[in-house]
């Protein structure tokens, strides 16, 4: 039986992401999946910790690495039907500068204004664990921002969109109509670079 499957069902993944928009992309593409989330007695929000002097994309390496640790142990406590896992994690960057989800509105404004007419970093790594073996990817694109009026940020934020999204953005919001180009993988910029999941299910044997 493949590593996919399970007696009595068809082939599918743990997705260890509470995000939308990594299940949307996992529909796209086809892969049939369940979510495997962190219980109440998992503080998850402690894995995405900055250290100091970390590299943006040391650091998104290493939560993810930490995020795919804590799901194998959570499959296990849980006593779950054994199949692989994915989970990923996404930073935006700034130079060295790691910008992160915004505490508040306050937050997010001066994270918005700091992308403004500027070029950033979308750092998303992934990481699926087989069997035995784990495997991780990393997508990097570079995001042209056009400069933003005070009162246009003040909107976006206002709207919501910025909060539980690293860089305070979604791209695929209403924020797209101020990015004047990417160079990359947009679904790396929306959470999970699709080519990249693609591969490491290949390379792990999903037909």
């Amino acid at each position: 039986m493949s590593a996919f499957g399970r007696p009595g069902g068809g082939l599918f993944i743990y997705l260890a992401s509470q995000s939308p928009r990594r299940r949307q992309l996992l529909d796209q593409i086809g892969v049939r999946h369940e979510l495997l989330l962190p219980g109440a007695d998992e503080d998850a929000e402690a894995l995405e910790a900055e250290r100091a002097g970390e590299l943006p994309a040391a650091y998104v390496e290493r939560v993810t690495r930490a995020k795919l640790k804590a799901a194998r142990e959570r499959l296990q406590q849980r006593g779950l039907p054994d199949a692989p896992i994915l989970c990923a994690d996404t930073t935006v960057a700034l130079g060295r500068r790691i910008l992160g989800k915004p505490a508040d509105a306050d937050d997010a404004r001066a994270t918005l204004t700091l992308l403004a007419g500027r070029t950033h970093r979308v750092i998303t790594a992934v990481a699926l664990h087989v069997g035995r073996r784990s495997w991780l990817a990393v997508s990097t694109s570079r995001v042209h921002v056009a400069p933003m009026p005070p009162a246009a940020i003040d909107a976006y934020v206002a709207s919501g969109e910025p909060f539980g999204k690293a860089g305070a953005y979604a791209i695929q919001s209403a924020y797209a109509g101020w990015i004047e180009r990417i160079e990359g993988s947009y679904s790396g910029i929306m959470g999970l670079p699709l080519f990249e999941t693609a591969q490491l299910l290949r390379r792990a044997g999903w037909p």
